[in-house]
């Protein structure tokens, strides 16, 4: 016996209408992709972090607007001249060690307005 799909469960929001004439459009994949920022408009806090990492200190790009790709690229450029390991998760650039003020200053050399946090 096949099994019945379930359509209606994919629908965000619409669970019942009264009106005969409503019809549900599912969004299109490119509706939930980010507008990713020029480096001009783009206002990156970097910061240093310890807590709940064992006191290891990393240094941490927050506060990027923009597509996953985007972040991903930028974190290994960062990684590469920084000379340093690290990861990019939730929306943030992770970065091993203490490298804020090298971040710093690469960042505003390739056009981000970048400022240290902490």
């Amino acid at each position: 016996m096949a099994k019945k799909e379930n359509s209606w469960k994919k629908r965000e929001g619409v669970v019942f209408s009264t009106n005969p004439n409503f019809n549900y459009n599912e969004p299109s994949d490119n509706e939930s992709v980010a507008e990713t920022l020029p480096p001009q408009m783009q206002n990156l806090v970097v910061s240093m972090e310890r807590s709940g990492r064992a006191g290891k200190q990393v240094t941490i790009v927050k506060k990027f607007v923009g597509s996953d790709e985007a972040l991903t690229d930028l974190g290994k450029t960062l990684k590469t001249k920084c000379g340093v390991g690290g990861s990019v998760k939730e929306g943030e650039i992770i970065l091993q060690g203490d490298c804020r003020d090298k971040a710093v200053a690469l960042l505003t050399q390739m056009g981000y307005k970048a400022k240290r946090g902490n």
